[in-house]
């Protein structure tokens, strides 16, 4: 909703600027985390879905590598406040036989004193539970409470048929949910592959030239990784380290390049074109000893379809990487694109807009540590 209106139906909140990207890595890190207790996860690191911020850990056989589940809570719990230590969002954990049993008991649950439902006990626990947690569908819910069933206890004690009459599809899965019954199959999440590679360069280099050689080799051994594997990169994250035994005192021991792509990519010479522009633009304030570059964000790479009869033109030709080298050039703030809004509207002005050239509103991201 717009921010006036949500202002003044919650005064007191206080509106914070959304931040995806930050939302994703922070995500990623709690994945990454997780994963060293259990290889099955599931969750999203989409801060746009509903979903986001609950993650689920299979932990079916872990006791005796992690012992009982209050100590695997305990050392999860610490290894990710050792992750996120600048979040102050402590876990709340809760643990079921269930998707939706174990959901229930970590909305229930509070930091430091998890929810543990005892296996075959998930009815049990659901029972008092309000009804309306059985399904997101805002006429069903409705429909719950006309017939004077507010708790979960109330819908598992119907036949399932008279649900089924009453609801269809979805009246079945609640006498599932309300009976302790699983709806939802754990599916264990793809994590995203992170392709890394660095090259000390001996001696350090300080001119722009011999490092593009020591950097087209680095993107040219990934990208052949990538199209092994059928894949693509959406984004670059390059870390410079510097030499300092001559540089300026102050100067920082490495310079780190997070670089989006327009599109997800496999190919070397676009990728090292786009790096290679942003360290022109903000060139290593002193001699470079080591190049470490990671391709991040890989999906599988989408197929093209080529005419049979007209030449195509070199895929760093496209509109896009054009655009983001340019802005990359001459500032993001000066290329633009135009997009059309309305042409419909009545006004010229109001039919089309202005846009960032493809790379989102940050062309990309750098810092020194």
């Amino acid at each position: 909703m717009p921010l006036a209106s949500a202002h003044r139906l919650v005064p007191e909140a206080t509106f914070i600027e959304p931040d995806p990207g930050a939302d994703r890595v922070a995500a990623e890190r709690a994945f990454a985390t997780l994963g060293a207790f259990s290889p099955s996860l599931a969750g999203s690191d989409e801060s746009m879905d509903a979903a986001f911020g609950l993650f689920e850990v299979g932990i079916d056989g872990l006791g005796p590598l992690w012992g009982p589940e209050p100590v695997l809570i305990e050392r999860v719990s610490s290894a990710l406040h050792a992750t996120l230590p600048g979040e102050d969002l402590p876990p709340r954990v809760g643990i079921a036989g269930t998707h939706f049993a174990a959901t229930i008991a970590a909305i229930a649950a509070r930091p430091g004193a998890p929810v543990i439902v005892a296996p075959g006990d998930e009815a049990g626990f659901l029972a008092d539970r309000p009804s309306g947690l059985l399904t997101t569908d805002a006429d069903v819910r409705a429909r719950l409470q006309r017939f004077g069933l507010r708790r979960i206890g109330a819908v598992a004690e119907l036949p399932r048929s008279a649900l089924i009459a009453r609801f269809g599809d979805e009246g079945a899965r609640l006498h599932a949910r309300a009976r302790g019954e699983e709806t939802e199959p754990f599916r264990a999440r793809h994590a995203p592959e992170r392709l890394g590679l660095a090259i000390p360069i001996e001696p350090p280099v300080e001119d722009l030239e011999p490092l593009r050689f020591v950097l087209h080799r680095l993107v040219a051994a990934l990208a052949a990784q990538l199209t092994g594997r059928g894949l693509a990169a959406d984004r670059a994250h390059l870390t410079v380290e510097l030499d300092l035994a001559f540089a300026p005192t102050g100067t920082p021991p490495r310079m780190e390049v997070e670089q989006r792509f327009p599109e997800p990519t496999a190919d070397p010479e676009a990728v090292e074109r786009l790096l290679f522009a942003r360290l022109e633009r903000e060139p290593p304030p002193a001699a470079v000893q080591r190049l470490d570059l990671e391709l991040c964000g890989t999906t599988p790479a989408a197929g093209q379809q080529l005419p049979l009869f007209v030449p195509q033109a070199a895929r760093t030709a496209r509109l896009g990487w054009q655009l983001a080298r340019l802005a990359l050039t001459y500032g993001e703030d000066r290329v633009r694109r135009v997009a059309i809004a309305d042409p419909e509207a009545p006004l010229p002005e109001d039919r089309w807009a202005w846009q960032s050239v493809g790379l989102g509103e940050d062309v990309g991201t750098s810092h020194r540590p």
